[in-house]
């Protein structure tokens, strides 16, 4: 059990027969009355967010939330295929739990499979992905005089901005997170 004086980001929880990840928690104590905590929740199955305040005093239970390396195979229609590394096991996923966390992602890389109770809501993918360019206009020289950008299509298919230096052929590292060029590999 965590107390609401104890919250801290990114801690899971089990509220109303709800599962929630602390995005935001602030301690208020007001001039006058007594202190509080307000604190901002994301439901880890349905992605909604709400803004809830407490007692620093109420309990709640800490949920636990399975996450697993399991590695990617491949996509066939709406079904997203994974197999854990340890077991062997092969697990497929619809396509509205993926969602768009496999934009950066090829074929035989390791993401990571939330699940609580069994059910699976979610998949991470790696926090940085190496990926090739296959189109993206060229650059001019003398066109980077304020560090201009331009788009560029990477081998899973995304779009990224890239700097102008960038040419086809070319490996870059993505943060997945964000969806930002970070470095030439």
């Amino acid at each position: 059990m965590i107390s609401a004086g104890d919250f801290r980001n990114g801690v899971t929880l089990e509220i109303d027969g709800q599962v929630v990840q602390i995005l935001e928690f602030q301690h208020v104590k007001p001039g006058k009355g007594a202190a509080f905590v307000r604190t901002k929740l994301k439901n880890v199955i349905n992605g909604g967010v709400v803004e809830r305040t407490f007692r620093p005093t109420e309990k709640f239970p800490q949920a636990r939330i399975d996450r697993v390396d399991m590695q990617y195979l491949y996509a066939d229609g709406d079904l997203y295929n994974f197999m854990n590394t340890e077991n062997y096991e092969q697990l497929a996923l619809n396509q509205d739990i993926i969602g768009d966390a496999l934009k950066f992602v090829k074929e035989n890389e390791i993401c990571k499979v939330c699940s609580y109770n069994g059910n699976v809501f979610s998949v991470e993918p790696p926090l940085f992905v190496e990926l090739e360019i296959t189109d993206t206009e060229p650059g001019f020289k003398g066109d980077t005089a304020t560090g201009a950008s331009k788009p560029a299509t990477v081998e899973t298919g995304a779009t990224v901005s890239v700097p102008l230096f960038v040419e086809i052929g070319d490996k870059i590292k993505i943060d997945t997170r964000t969806g930002e060029y970070l470095s030439r590999v």
